[in-house]
C-alpha cells in the first residue's frame, strides 16, 4: 500500500500466514506459520553463441555474438514452521500424499503477507503437496514450543497481489 508521496511501504517479514485449501473444500487449514524459508522461483538461462557475418575489427572474419534466452522455470520447496496445534490436517495431507494418493493430493495454496492484520502480498503455489513432515524432540524439562515443520514441494509460483 503507497502513501500519498508515492513512496513504497515495505511489508514485514514477520507477519504472515499460509491457507491451504484441502481435499478440494473451501474451508482453510488452521495454518498460521512461525517461519517460512525456501521462497525460490528461477528461471534457468540458455547461452548459445554465433557468428554473424558482421566483420569485426581488421580481422576478416565474422562477429561473435552471444545470446542470453530465458528457458525451463523451476522452483525449492518451502518449509514451514509452526507451533504444533492439535490440529490433524496438515498430517493427514501427508499420510494421504505417503499413501500412493499423491495426484489427488496436489493442491493450490496462497501465502498471504499481512500488515496490520489487513492482506498486503499474496504468492500462489501451484500442484503443492507435502514431501517431508517433521516435529522437534521432544524433551521433559524444555519451556519451548513444540515446533511442527512440513515441507511442501510445488510446481509453480506467482505473485497475485
Amino acid at each position: 500500500m503507497a502513501n500519498s508521496s508515492k513512496t513504497p511501504v515495505f511489508l514485514t517479514a514477520s507477519n504472515f500466514h499460509l491457507d491451504l485449501k484441502l481435499d478440494g473444500s473451501s474451508d482453510v487449514v488452521d495454518a498460521v506459520f512461525l517461519e517460512c524459508q525456501g521462497f525460490n522461483y528461477s528461471q534457468d538461462v540458455i547461452e548459445f553463441s554465433e557468428v554473424t557475418s558482421g566483420r569485426w575489427g581488421k580481422a576478416n572474419k565474422g562477429k561473435f555474438v552471444r545470446t542470453k534466452l530465458p528457458g525451463n522455470a523451476r522452483s525449492g520447496n518451502l518449509t514451514l514452521l509452526r507451533g504444533m496445534t492439535s490440529s490433524m490436517a496438515l498430517w493427514n495431507w501427508f499420510e494421504l500424499t505417503k499413501d500412493g494418493n499423491w495426484a489427488k493430493q496436489r493442491k493450490n495454496a496462497l501465502i498471504t503477507i499481512h500488515e496490520d492484520g489487513k492482506p498486503q502480498a499474496r504468492f500462489e503455489l501451484r500442484a503443492a503437496w507435502p514431501s517431508r513432515y517433521k516435529i522437534a524432540d521432544v524433551r521433559a524439562n524444555s519451556q519451548e514450543i513444540e515446533i511442527e515443520e512440513v515441507e511442501v514441494a510445488y510446481e509453480g509460483f506467482k505473485r497475485v497481489k
